[in-house]
């Protein structure tokens, strides 16, 4: 069968067409056309137009293609519903879905930067994703360091403090928590809510109803892009680091994402406030 879909690809257009030939047409053929051209090619050779909207196969809500097929086709394997939130995370610009969202976001985001032709870059995405899904299916319990990794002392914290009595006002965990991020924000940091609650196997419910009561009436997410921002105002005040390597630092790996969540917690862009910054100091000496 023919499947066709927007040029260019980046993420969903490349985890797609592996998620296909992989698991629900060996013998695809993936087509990229220019997107004003998808529909009228795909009507001509009898393709199925995917990730593009007005389409079956695309976004609903805040799942992307990937998530689509998976559903449509009935797709139970565990290590394909762990992919799909890297994927749509990397894919909506929301890291807070998975760890890896980010990673793989900088990765293709360098891979199409460096490679034109769309077949040769799904070539290497399929190569990439097979090496993904060795991971999901075997390898992600394993941890790169054990010398506490944000995971396991998550696990820790549960253990510690969600298993005493309630009845606080704030609980011990949570200002724990509250320690823990601000103590270990840094280029790793890429605290995964829906990650933690299966590790530490509770209803992931639970933890996000109950973040906000003790995180300044904020999701998991937004706190999280919270303190990224914080740090990023701290060093754009006390280094010499460029602006985008400071995005970088602080878990955006896409400079244009980075100014946009700042722009709209800070009130200015990242150069409008070192220049901010730099005016008062010139002013005070």
């Amino acid at each position: 069968m023919k499947w066709i879909t927007r040029d260019r690809p980046k993420i969903d257009r490349i985890a797609c067409p592996w998620l296909i030939k992989r698991f629900v047409d060996g013998d695809a053929e993936i087509i990229y056309a220019p997107y004003e051209a998808v529909i009228a090619q795909a009507e001509k050779l009898g393709a199925i137009p995917f990730d593009l909207p007005g389409v079956e196969y695309s976004h609903y809500d805040d799942q992307c293609t990937f998530d689509y097929i998976i559903k449509k086709h009935q797709l139970k394997d565990p290590a394909l519903l762990r992919i799909a939130a890297i994927v749509r995370g990397a894919d909506t610009d929301r890291h807070d879905f998975a760890p890896q969202s980010a990673g793989l976001e900088a990765i293709f985001s360098g891979l199409a930067y460096n490679i034109h032709d769309d077949h040769e870059l799904l070539k290497v995405g399929m190569i990439i994703y097979d090496g993904l899904y060795s991971w999901a299916a075997h390898m992600f319990k394993n941890k790169h360091s054990q010398d506490g990794p944000v995971e396991q002392i998550l696990l820790q914290v549960y253990h510690q403090f969600l298993k005493q009595e309630k009845g606080k006002k704030a609980p011990e965990w949570a200002e724990t928590l509250k320690e823990m991020i601000q103590d270990q924000l840094d280029t790793s940091m890429f605290l995964s809510l829906q990650q933690a609650t299966e590790e530490l196997e509770i209803n992931p419910a639970y933890l996000s109803r109950e973040f906000s009561k003790y995180f300044d009436n904020l999701s998991f997410g937004d706190y999280m892009r919270k303190m990224r921002i914080e740090k990023a105002c701290y060093l754009i005040e006390s280094s010499c680091h460029t602006l985008t390597e400071i995005g970088y630092l602080t878990g955006f790996s896409d400079q244009s994402h980075f100014n946009r969540i700042f722009k709209r917690m800070i009130g200015q862009s990242p150069s409008a406030y070192r220049k901010a910054i730099k005016s008062k100091n010139h002013t005070s000496s």
